[in-house]
């Protein structure tokens, strides 16, 4: 008489519908990557350990009056933008170093650097090298 079962537990693991599931999931974030845009200005900032800018064609400073100046030249925030392109011109590769005091608030340096953006210009934030 025979009385073990015939019922037997198989003990494999199908995989299959585990790579359909990966598969779904890459081909998804790989396609909605690529609709996500930033908002963020794409800057070049400068490490802050003794790096220094190798190329500086034009400089752009603020001081904690809030006075701005072109090449160290003073000249009004709404005079900025056409000086700034006048000095540009010639030169697409031209990099500007922008140089802002620290209690300049964040609001009044992000315009200039917008407007670095807007016009497709290389800007450069300078750092205090000192820790």
């Amino acid at each position: 008489m025979n009385l073990r079962g015939r019922n037997k537990v198989k003990t494999e693991f199908s995989m299959a519908s585990m790579t359909d599931i990966v598969f779904l999931l890459l081909i998804f974030f790989m396609l909605t990557s690529t609709l996500v845009t930033s908002s963020a200005l794409d800057l070049v900032l400068p490490k802050s350990k003794a790096q220094s800018v190798k190329r500086q064609d034009v400089s752009v400073s603020i001081d904690a009056q809030l006075t701005f100046k072109l090449n160290g030249n003073p000249v009004a925030e709404a005079d900025l933008e056409p000086l700034l392109l006048a000095l540009v011109s010639g030169n697409p590769e031209a990099v500007i170093l922008l140089q802002a005091d620290q209690s300049v608030p964040t609001g009044v340096t992000v315009k200039v650097m917008d407007l670095a953006y807007r016009n497709k210009l290389k800007m450069v934030l300078a750092t205090d090298p000192k820790d």
